[in-house]
């Protein structure tokens, strides 16, 4: 997919009714040749929208403004691309737990979770929130997450987590303003309720912080997988991660993690991750598939808002 052809997916699969703001500003980054190639000068994994607009935010520029953030681009371009190059994509979105629970709630207890690309590690405390399946409330922690679920019944409760573990790159710290305002910049602008639970999960995380390791998804899982406790089943887990590393490397991943004992869990795209057996999506919108073991569940929303089971 070339460079224009990339903007205008995520305008019409990704942010539409869901952020009109990216909607428009992906739709006028794709027909602008001047800063088609600006970003064309980068690596591919550096050419990103999420990553674009969040540097754009972080940096206190206009967003809701095409016009004005294309000015902002182009004579700011040197910060800009500083912050693209050395800046990754790190949503750490906590409601992804919601798709998360039915399966986490049904592997046997206790659980010690591995998360690849953790971020700030928030996904790492789905024992800790409060969910809400339409009228079905589990759980009595907060922030809540709230997940439009069809096709399953939602678990009774949430799972018994006695060890939870992070791998990534670059993780961030949730008691460090700089990486919480990173966090931030990442958040839709029109998303005010992903910005409250994301501070609301953040100060779980800081009450009790998991152990976040510097690491590669290949080279670094399997030792960080021997450290976790005896008498425990392994999830190794990750939502929207694997489209950021490079396909021999992904492949890689998922010959390894496939070897681990106990489970893995998978939330991504079906371009990113080929899995057999995938009915239709529901909708044009960009789902991605719940998988266990491999095994396809359910497709999901980008930032845990839906479900739809059909596993």
């Amino acid at each position: 997919m070339d460079l224009a052809a990339w903007y205008t997916d995520f305008a019409e699969r990704e942010a539409r009714d869901s952020s009109p703001v990216y909607e428009r500003l992906a739709l006028a980054v794709a027909a602008d040749p001047e800063l088609l190639a600006l970003l064309g000068t980068l690596p591919p994994d550096k050419r990103q929208p999420n990553l674009l607009f969040g540097v754009v935010r972080w940096l206190g520029g206009p967003v809701d403004d095409p016009a004005a953030c294309r000015e902002f681009v182009l004579t700011r371009w040197p910060a800009v691309e500083e912050q693209l190059r050395v800046r990754i994509v790190q949503t750490n979105e906590p409601g992804r737990c919601a798709l998360l629970l039915p399966v986490l709630a049904a592997l046997p207890q206790p659980l010690a979770l591995l998360e690849v690309g953790a971020s700030a590690g928030l996904c790492l405390y789905p024992d800790r929130y409060g969910y809400r399946y339409g009228e079905h409330a589990v759980g009595g922690g907060a922030p809540v997450l709230h997940c439009a679920a069809v096709g399953m019944t939602p678990p009774s409760g949430v799972p018994e987590v006695v060890w939870r573990a992070g791998l990534d790159l670059n993780p961030l710290d949730v008691t460090e303003p700089g990486d919480v305002a990173w966090l931030d910049a990442l958040i839709w602008p029109e998303h005010g309720h992903r910005r409250d639970r994301m501070r609301a999960a953040a100060a779980v995380a800081a009450a009790e912080p998991p152990l976040l390791t510097r690491g590669d998804a290949v080279d670094d899982l399997a030792a960080l997988a021997a450290r976790a406790p005896r008498g425990a089943t392994l999830v190794v887990f990750h939502t929207s991660v694997l489209y950021q590393v490079p396909r021999p490397r992904r492949d890689a991943f998922v010959e390894l993690v496939r070897e681990l004992p106990g489970h893995w869990i998978s939330v991504e795209s079906p371009e990113t991750l080929p899995l057999a057996g995938l009915p239709e999506p529901p909708g044009e919108l960009l789902h991605n598939v719940l998988a266990l073991d491999g095994r396809p569940l359910a497709w999901t929303r980008g930032h845990g808002q839906a479900l739809t089971w059909f596993g």
